[in-house]
């Protein structure tokens, strides 16, 4: 259990006047099992004409607002404290379901009951469907193998087989061009991950988040040196919230270090912060992530 406190500040500078612009952000954390929220603020410099706060589709908070007055700046802060907990390996030793038996309750039927996990099964924007990530998904999805095992081990797998590379990809980077170099940021392995999921007929979410990181003994951690991260939710039955939360990226099931901020198909639908704006000309974006474990 840990209590964690976020700090995540954005700021556009333009090079002239934007005339107008609506934003929306993706900045309030989360509850699920494994997380409460204890607190969460929203600070926006100018203080925009219009905000309001409301939930998408999936459940996730975000904020919208507007400018319909001239500025040459925009300032986000948003801050949050959370209470955090973990997946214990007896919880997960207890799951005994196959993978084929959860692919099986996912699947359609005329007149079978419908879950609403089951859109969390369909290619995405970001992650179509790919035929050679599904048969480097079968590599860990062999017949009548547990899913927790398999799923695992397909996490395990991508941690081995890819460069984390912060250069290689860009947003845009198609997930098939990421596979196939074998490199990319946390983005690109949770949306390899995704797609593999997919493939086989299992529901799995696109998470939103930060992770603490601890600095190397000696060395005081520097204020905005951690960044936004991201992971996948894989639908388990028999896991608290009925979501197994594992991060590719750094080869682990996901734990109290993980602060989750929303969930979604992909990272189109979860994006920290957009906006479409009027004017502005070129501008420079500057992003700071402060992560830091409170005492209990």
């Amino acid at each position: 259990m840990k209590i964690i406190r976020v700090e995540h500040e954005t700021k556009c500078l333009y090079e002239s006047e934007v005339q107008l612009a609506h934003h929306l952000a993706y900045l309030r954390p989360l509850e699920n099992a494994f997380q409460k929220v204890l607190d969460t603020s929203l600070l926006i410099s100018p203080t925009p004409d219009a905000h309001y706060e409301h939930q998408d589709s999936f459940g996730n908070k975000r904020d919208f607002f507007s400018f319909q007055k001239a500025h040459e700046h925009l300032t986000v802060t948003a801050c949050c404290q959370v209470l955090t907990h973990e997946l214990s390996q007896d919880v997960l030793d207890a799951v005994h379901l196959t993978w084929e038996e959860v692919r099986n309750a996912l699947s359609y039927a005329s007149g079978k009951k419908y879950l609403p996990v089951s859109e969390f099964i369909f290619p995405s924007t970001y992650t179509p469907f790919v035929a050679k990530i599904k048969s480097y998904a079968l590599e860990s999805f062999s017949p009548g193998r547990k899913i927790t095992q398999a799923a695992i081990e397909l996490s395990q797998r991508i941690y081995r087989d890819f460069t984390y590379s912060p250069k290689s990809t860009e947003v845009s980077t198609p997930v098939w061009q990421a596979f196939d170099q074998r490199q990319g940021v946390c983005q690109d392995f949770s949306h390899i991950m995704l797609v593999a999921l997919r493939s086989l007929g299992l529901s799995a979410r696109y998470m939103s988040g930060y992770l603490l990181t601890k600095q190397p003994a000696g060395q005081k951690k520097l204020r905005g040196s951690d960044a936004s991260h991201a992971w996948v939710a894989l639908y388990c039955p028999g896991i608290p919230g009925e979501w197994l939360e594992l991060d590719p990226t750094n080869n682990m099931v996901a734990d109290a270090s993980h602060v989750r901020l929303s969930f979604g198909r992909d990272f189109g639908d979860v994006s920290p912060l957009r906006g479409v704006i009027r004017g502005g000309g070129e501008h420079e974006l500057e992003v700071s992530v402060t992560a830091e474990e409170l005492e209990t």
